[in-house]
């Protein structure tokens, strides 16, 4: 598209996207905070080990949503491109992963907030920073929109005819 509906269309498509995104993230959000608070309660681990575990659990989840949900126009024909969605996405969820652990180990030992109140707004805070690098990094990097056909040209308008004194032959 070109001219004027160019950038209605594209900011429209963004956030329909960001929408998308968030739906997945949302219910990634609640997975998270429920394992993490499962395992706090029924076990005696660490909180940041029951965090890594509950992060990875909703990473597993938000790869389904993000691939058959957000990003479902996106897809990957042959088992290469594949198999490079997959490394680029656990690579990138795995930063988004220390992120997100990092400001919870911050907290709990650096500062010292240790609590369950402390350690779910915490990871709240983590949650939210690693979100935004996913965002990024997902839609950069690993569920990018397909190039054109060579075949498929863009389609070129003419160019609006002037006429006025000006245009002499």
């Amino acid at each position: 598209m070109s001219g004027r509906h160019a950038l209605p269309s594209r900011t429209g498509k963004l956030y329909g996207e960001i929408a998308k995104f968030g739906l997945v993230g949302a219910s990634g959000f609640v997975v998270n905070l429920a394992v993490f608070n499962a395992i706090r309660t029924f076990t005696q681990w660490q909180t940041v080990r029951a965090s890594v575990v509950a992060t990875a659990v909703a990473i597993l989840t938000n790869y389904l949503g993000l691939r058959y949900f957000t990003y479902r126009e996106r897809t990957q024909e042959d088992r290469g491109s594949k198999r490079r969605e997959m490394s680029l996405f656990l690579f990138f969820s795995a930063v988004g992963l220390v992120i997100e652990n990092g400001v919870l180990y911050a907290a709990t030992y650096g500062l010292g907030f240790d609590g369950t109140i402390a350690n779910n707004a915490s990871k709240f805070v983590g949650i939210g920073i690693a979100t935004l690098f996913r965002f990024w990094s997902y839609r950069t990097w690993v569920f990018r929109t397909a190039a054109p056909p060579a075949d498929d040209p863009v389609p070129s308008y003419p160019e609006p005819v002037l006429s006025g004194a000006w245009e002499r032959s």
